[in-house]
């Protein structure tokens, strides 16, 4: 745990969460779910191939990263079983390629049948069934994201049970993750780092318990660099969460001036990664960087399956 008021840093359980959330406050949660968008198949040659699906387009085809991104030119089509086979209809920027589902199935069905948990590469085993169910917070909702928003997966239902007796509000928002969220930051000069667009849907019900809330003086916890990101887009300059649908490519970075969070859980993120630059956003640059010194002194554990911080 780190605070910035003071500087300091605090070892604790993820357990001991209902303790640092007061009753008056709100918690807020991505409900994004993981869809099944790992691809495997075989190229009209018989070379494998592999396809990422990022998102559906509203014409009907699909966004997906391919692998090896050299033979899956225009025009090629992968088969992912004998009743889907994709087809390559266009080549985007960043690697991206536009597909289109041409067998029996769609691409929906696609992914429901043969699709699998797109795990991030450093988990080398195959992904298998449990893996659709494991690689999900316990809230998780509704389908669009291509990589689980981690900091919720550290909470059990029992843990917001608890949570709630206390008094707190937990509502959920949605951003469904997509590449910008795990991009790497390339260039030197940040403003020519692209986002990629990511959607994002906040009900006026969740806007109206933040901002009652944080009006009653309540802090706004945040779970997730994605959640900060979807509240940040959609409040005004005094702070209040106005509801809505749409796309952000927004990238907080220093010096950044936060409006809609008081507080973050977060796991540890990879360096030159947006994910990290948010949070030293947040919580001071120096500060952020003494606590990662720290964790990796007490060996916690980085990335999707590892350990959390509480940034208040």
């Amino acid at each position: 745990m780190l605070d910035r008021s003071t500087g300091t840093i605090a070892h604790r359980r993820f357990t001991d969460l209902p303790e640092l959330i007061q009753p008056d406050d709100v918690l807020i949660l991505n409900a994004s779910r993981v869809i099944p968008a790992r691809l495997r198949g075989v190229r009209a040659h018989g070379g494998p191939a592999e396809l990422l699906v990022v998102e559906q387009r509203a014409d009907g085809d699909w966004l997906a990263l391919g692998h090896p991104g050299g033979k899956l030119k225009v025009g090629r089509t992968v088969a992912i079983g004998p009743d889907s086979t994709v087809e390559i209809t266009g080549i985007l920027g960043g690697g991206l390629r536009r597909i289109r589902f041409v067998g029996a199935l769609d691409g929906a069905a696609t992914l429901a049948r043969y699709g699998l948990a797109p795990l991030p590469p450093y988990i080398h085993h195959t992904p298998n069934a449990s893996d659709r169910e494991r690689y999900q917070t316990v809230y998780a909702e509704h389908d669009g994201s291509i990589a689980a928003p981690t900091a919720g997966l550290h909470f059990t239902t029992a843990l917001l049970d608890q949570i709630r007796g206390r008094g707190t509000a937990v509502v959920t928002l949605d951003l469904h993750v997509g590449i910008g969220t795990f991009k790497p930051v390339r260039v030197e000069d940040l403003a020519q780092h692209p986002m990629h667009a990511e959607r994002f849907a906040i009900s006026a019900d969740v806007a109206r318990a933040i901002n009652e809330r944080h009006g009653a003086g309540g802090r706004r916890w945040a779970v997730g660099t994605t959640t900060v990101r979807a509240l940040e887009t959609v409040a005004d300059a005094a702070g209040r969460i106005a509801a809505g649908a749409g796309e952000t490519q927004l990238f907080i970075r220093p010096p950044y001036v936060f409006r809609a969070v008081d507080a973050l859980v977060t796991n540890f993120h990879l360096p030159r990664s947006t994910l990290l630059m948010l949070v030293a956003a947040f919580g001071g640059y120096e500060m952020v960087m003494q606590a990662y010194r720290e964790a990796i002194r007490e060996r916690y554990r980085f990335y999707s399956y590892g350990d959390a911080m509480a940034i208040l």
